[in-house]
């Protein structure tokens, strides 16, 4: 049994040889010269704080500590290169994989991520063959907003052409796969649980998109969403060759507003169950300006819902030159149509339905969230059906009702003919019709 005594002796010693090599072999002293071919390469100052060789489990090189560009815009914790032994000493050379730890890519490294690829030319594409790039803990930060972490993975061919690629947030929230086509890549999102990180902070409850991205476009085939208690369904286009352009459509059915709103405005207060089917455009020279360039126009229905900041029943049975604001509409439908651009949003066909209320007229919000326009409030007083115009005025924060100048003054008149109460109702409904008959002349005779 001494044989097998000296083999398991022998396997020891290697094993202990193969794990000190790291040490005995120093690979620094190359650092040098490897900054000097990346920098010349990325045409970006990179710099490494060290490099070391290890063999287990397979052979491979780390390289700790690695930054690129004058500003240190890329940071790598932690690079692992994996070759093909038996390729070193073929033509072609093989990295089975190369592992990056905790990426972060900003805006400013992102935008120079194709230059840089570019930069690998057709020569020594032909030298290095690279069969898997894996990312661990990828965080993305754009602006004030960051998310991650993510882990990535990246599938190379023959040619050097991605694959295929799969990123997966490590909760497990969001998964994302893009397969290669030729020119184009059809890619798949999922999520559960999942808040959206750009933008408002919408929750998906679940969401499925299936699109095709090109070297020009992205077309979001289909979206299918479901979130606060509804669904949306839709489609949406992204193209860059000439100029920025966005366009697509969605049906939404019986989305809660109460949560939803506050992120698009802080100061407009609404619940209810949302339905629309809004069509959305948009063409700018920028990606930045897409959003300000943003047209959209739909239909729009919301039921069971408070209006919040507003009590229209009370301004249209309590008159008063000042106005009246504060409060809350309750109403059991709200429909209408809406047009939205510039930062201006345009309600018109306005009908609001609750109990012995209802309401008719348009609403203009301007970019500075100043309200205008006129709404006709159909109210009951003393067992009378009366329709009452009021002015809209104030901002979105907070909206004042005021009564037309024919309503007051028919009020006033009714109030001092038959008292308050029935007077003051009759008398508002007659200045309101002659205001009405009125301004109509007056408007036929400035258009002749």
């Amino acid at each position: 049994m001494k044989w097998l005594k000296r083999i398991l002796i022998a396997l020891a010693l290697l094993l202990v040889i193969a794990a000190a090599l790291p040490f005995l072999i120093t690979l620094n002293d190359y650092l040098p010269q490897i900054e000097k071919v990346a920098s010349d390469r990325l045409k970006e100052p990179v710099t490494i704080e060290s490099i070391r060789l290890s063999v287990w489990p397979l052979p491979h090189v780390m390289l700790s500590g690695i930054t690129v560009g004058k500003n240190h815009d890329l940071k790598l914790d932690r690079v692992r290169v994996t070759p093909d032994i038996y390729s070193l000493f073929q033509t072609t050379r093989v990295i089975k994989r190369i592992e990056i730890d905790t990426l972060i890519l900003t805006q400013q490294v992102i935008g120079k991520i194709p230059a840089w690829i570019n930069a690998d030319n057709a020569d020594h594409a032909a030298q290095v063959r690279v069969e898997s790039i894996h990312l661990n803990s990828v965080w993305v930060n754009s602006g004030k907003v960051s998310f991650g972490p993510l882990d990535a993975r990246v599938n190379i061919n023959s040619k050097g052409e991605p694959q295929d690629a799969s990123i997966t947030a490590q909760d497990g929230r969001l998964k994302v796969f893009i397969k290669s086509d030729g020119a184009s890549y059809p890619f798949e999102v999922s999520a559960k649980s999942w808040t959206l990180p750009l933008g408002p902070a919408l929750v998906f409850d679940e969401l499925l998109v299936k699109g095709v991205a090109t070297l020009s476009e992205v077309n979001l085939s289909a979206v299918h969403a479901r979130l606060y208690g509804g669904m949306a369904d839709g489609r949406a286009t992204l193209s860059w060759k000439k100029g920025w352009r966005l366009n697509g459509n969605f049906d939404i059915n019986r989305v809660e507003l109460q949560k939803i709103v506050p992120m698009l405005s802080s100061k407009t207060r609404i619940s209810g169950k949302l339905s629309a089917k809004p069509l959305f455009f948009a063409s700018a020279t920028s990606a930045d300006q897409l959003v300000k360039a943003l047209r959209l126009k739909t239909v729009f229905n919301v039921q069971n819902g408070v209006l919040h900041g507003v009590d229209i029943q009370k301004a249209a049975t309590h008159l008063s030159k000042q106005g009246a604001t504060g409060g809350e509409t309750r109403f059991d439908n709200l429909s209408g149509y809406l047009v939205s651009e510039g930062g201006s949003h345009r309600f018109t066909r306005l009908k609001i339905a609750s109990g012995a209320l209802a309401v008719d007229g348009q609403v203009n919000v301007s970019p500075k969230k100043e309200l205008s326009g006129r709404i006709n409030a159909q109210v009951s007083v003393m067992g009378a059906s009366v329709g009452v115009p009021l002015n809209v005025a104030g901002t979105v924060a907070a909206p004042l009702l005021y009564p037309t100048a024919g309503t007051m003054t028919g009020a006033a008149i009714g109030t001092v003919l038959l008292g308050p109460g029935v007077g003051t109702s009759v008398g508002a409904k007659v200045g309101a019709w002659a205001e009405g008959l009125f301004g109509k002349k007056e408007e036929n005779r400035a258009k002749k």
